[in-house]
């Protein structure tokens, strides 16, 4: 009844569908991914279930059981601009074809009912704020604070969103999906280097990174770059500069990953030394106590560097914060054993990348996710990929992990 090559065929089918010679276009928000959404519903022919749209845009497809309780399965359809072929859909895809082997083995009624969930606009690519969709269903969004955001074109986010039938003040009526919801399942492409690295198709998450990002400015003096001696400038970058070997030790030290992503100078010329600096900073961690060293280290380094130049104390802007999202630990041991299962060995590793999956677990569903091999290592690029024969075995395992649930939530 399961049939992983027609979740290959269809991931193909949308690739030529939605995509050009530069990758994936199907950025929330646009006809492309309106496109995406119509196409899917094609594929829910024959299948009686119930669908709609919540007041997010999330699509909602549902077969009823003789429980309410229900199994969530999810993913996005939408894509960054020049994406891969298989980021966000793939976990839609695999979840459709899990759901038509629930209908036809259970004739069209299953023990408990089954909902897959196209979450709306989980890259932020165009407006910038990601998990736009799941953050609504969990109650975590703040409409308010979101509505006037906009686009490279100066289009505002509220206008996107009721353009494609969605009020931005009634977004968290989305909310109102967590009924009867008795655990959330995702599968998705690593998008990182460990699985390839380990030669292994699948593996088990253990939940999602926290972030800590900010904005850190240090103030200096501008001087002629000519006539001031080196010994007595207050220069600005110089201190900035330092941080981008520190980061590295800090992180080596409290583990997780830590990235200095930009750097602005002021006033940015070739004759003068830096009275301005701008960097930002992007720390993740699995473990919240270990995130919240890697940021106090990071500000005492910043603080070191600056009294070193003569400069004031820098200024620490926060950009975005989210605390780890652990995932749920029996949710855990069923995708371990489906993939042992499947697989012959399963691998258990964090994921850095956000996932919708965090937005779920943060609103109290037992949550878990499992990742499938990406070739290397490369994602939100047109060069994505997995082995065909790893996708046939992801349809498999989260298939397996799909049922070892159902049974859980039975006992429940």
């Amino acid at each position: 009844m399961l049939n992983p090559q027609r979740t290959i065929a269809e991931l193909k089918e949308l690739r030529a569908l939605t995509a050009d010679e530069h990758g994936a276009q199907r950025v929330a928000w646009t006809d492309t991914w309106l496109k995406a959404r119509e196409w899917f519903k094609g594929k829910l022919e024959g299948l009686p279930v119930e669908q709609h749209y919540d007041a997010a845009g999330n699509f909602w497809v549902t077969l009823k059981g003789q429980s309410e309780k229900a199994l969530l399965l999810g993913g996005h359809l939408d894509s960054v601009p020049n994406g891969g072929w298989l980021d966000g859909c793939m976990n839609v895809l695999v979840g459709l074809e899990v759901l038509r082997r629930i209908h036809e083995e259970y004739g069209g009624t299953p023990p408990i009912t089954v909902r897959l969930v196209d979450w709306a606009d989980e890259e932020g690519a165009r407006f910038g704020r990601s998990l736009l969709g799941s953050s609504a269903f969990s109650g975590t969004l703040d409409p308010e604070a979101e509505k006037d955001r906009t686009d490279k074109d100066g289009i505002r986010l509220e206008e996107a969103l009721r353009r494609c039938g969605v009020e931005m003040s009634r977004m968290l009526e989305a909310s109102s999906e967590q009924k009867n919801a008795a655990a959330y399942l995702e599968i998705h492409i690593e998008q990182g280097p460990v699985l390839l690295d380990m030669d292994l198709p699948l593996g088990v998450v253990l939940g999602t990174f926290g972030v800590e990002r900010h904005a850190i400015r240090f103030l200096g003096q501008a001087a002629h770059s000519g006539s001031t001696p080196m010994h007595r400038r207050k220069d600005a970058f110089l201190a900035a500069a330092k941080m981008a070997e520190e980061i590295y030790r800090i992180t080596d030290r409290n583990g997780g990953v830590s990235t200095i992503g930009s750097c602005v100078t002021k006033p940015g010329i070739v004759t003068s030394v830096v009275a301005d600096c701008t960097i930002t900073l992007d720390q993740r961690h699995l473990d919240a106590q270990a995130l919240a060293r890697l940021k106090a280290e990071a500000v005492e380094a910043s603080q070191r560097f600056a009294r070193e130049g003569g400069l004031s104390d820098p200024e620490w802007s926060r950009i975005w914060h989210i605390h780890p999202i652990l995932f749920h630990p029996n949710l855990i041991e069923f995708c371990d054993e489906a993939i042992r299962e499947v697989a012959g060995t399963s691998h258990r590793l964090p994921s850095g990348p956000l996932h919708d999956a965090a937005e779920v677990a943060r609103a109290g569903i037992p949550t878990v996710m499992m990742f499938t091999q990406s070739l290397y290592g490369i994602s939100h690029n047109k060069i994505e990929d997995t082995k065909e024969e790893h996708l046939e075995l992801a349809v498999r395992a989260f298939d397996r992990l799909a049922d070892k649930t159902m049974r859980w939530i039975l006992q429940q």
